[in-house]
């Protein structure tokens, strides 16, 4: 059948809509009719990756309704509302021991081109175009994954609002709830207010943490973050940044989660932390160097994190029953843009005045 998709054919190229052939699905996969899709940070890295003249569709946040599903799918069906997350095998012993995104064959499944078997999903007048970005490619109206990338959602979910469940916000809210573990008492800061910080916020002020520091460079985020959980923001450009940051926190921070892989910001958010603190990492960009002597004579921790330690069949459910009970303001974050002005979310992206672009078709 054919779908419309959104090509990337190099780093520099804007976005062009295509129409592809996409195969149909196998025993173990579904084909999704995608009603939304996030744009991430990852698609924009990925798309600078390839060079000219490679045909990719990315997308790695999508939402939709189930359209068909393989003959060994039988608790899917057509009709249900799904979010798609990243692929994983299921039988390696980091997908048994409960720890998905640590899966032995993430990079084979996710960002390899095509399927585990090398065959393609989307073909194009000159043949296989790259495609099953995060075992989905959800940059297109219709798209097919594994059973096991999808997580059915109930019928009242809002897809626009669901959709970044899948990668993004999963990265902000799982780095909170799995790893950081913050307590009513603890004092958390969180470094960089895009979509992945915003939701590390909005995930601690449901578990009811105490003190939840927003760090940013936008007035218009760290206003927003007010909005949505944070209880105190500060201008990450502040010279006396860390002066600050300890005597807001009372002497340092009991969490800190750092969003923006910028070396300098790390080594702060480290030195911002209280005694046997911990920080996690979920940005990858170039070495950063740490304050040895802070973190031994403080007993520090410092970890990094893959999709936030979530398994997203476990995980996404629980973000979306907080959305319902309106007790996860997506709404405040999220920015939606016709699934045609794909460029004009990118731009918005990278001049920072939209938080959290989604993707939406309106036929």
């Amino acid at each position: 059948m054919k779908t419309i998709a959104a090509l990337s054919t190099g780093p520099d190229e804007p976005f062009t809509l295509a129409e592809l052939d996409i195969d149909e699905p196998r025993p173990d996969e579904l084909l999704v009719r995608i009603e939304a899709v996030g744009l991430c940070h990852t698609d924009l890295a990925t798309k600078a990756m390839f060079p000219d003249g490679v045909a990719v569709v990315l997308g790695h946040e999508g939402a939709g309704i189930v359209e068909r599903v393989g003959a060994d799918v039988t608790d899917v069906h057509p009709g249900d509302k799904v979010v798609i997350s990243y692929a994983s095998c299921g039988t390696c012993e980091r997908c048994g021991s409960g720890n998905p995104a640590y899966c032995r064959n993430f990079a084979q499944l996710n960002t390899s081109g095509a399927r585990p078997d090398g065959s393609p999903t989307l073909t194009g007048p000159d043949g296989p175009v790259v495609g099953s970005f995060f075992g989905q490619s959800s940059f297109a109206r219709y798209a097919l994954t594994a059973r096991r990338n999808a997580v059915v959602v109930p019928a009242e979910a809002d897809l626009a609002l669901a959709a970044s469940f899948g990668c993004g916000v999963q990265t902000g809210a799982g780095a909170v709830v799995h790893v950081l573990k913050p307590g009513p008492d603890s004092r958390l800061v969180v470094f960089g207010l895009g979509g992945v910080g915003m939701a590390a916020v909005m995930a601690a002020a449901n578990l009811g943490v105490r003190q939840i520091v927003g760090v940013d460079l936008s007035d218009t985020r760290r206003q927003t973050a007010l909005k949505v959980g944070a209880t105190d923001v500060l201008d990450g450009s502040a010279p006396e940044l860390l002066t600050t940051l300890r005597q807001l926190t009372g002497g340092g921070a009991t969490h800190a989660f750092d969003t923006t892989a910028v070396p300098g910001v790390i080594r702060t958010a480290a030195q911002g932390l209280a005694s046997l603190g911990t920080l996690v990492l979920v940005g990858i960009g170039p070495d950063a160097t740490l304050d040895l002597a802070d973190l031994m004579g403080g007993g520090k921790t410092v970890r990094g994190s893959i999709e936030g330690d979530s398994d997203p069949q476990r995980f996404i459910p629980q973000l979306v029953e907080w959305q319902l009970d309106n007790a996860f303001p997506m709404q405040e974050i999220v920015r939606v843009f016709p699934f045609s002005q794909i460029n004009e979310a990118v731009a918005r992206s990278h001049d920072g005045s939209a938080i959290k672009p989604v993707l939406v078709f309106d036929a």
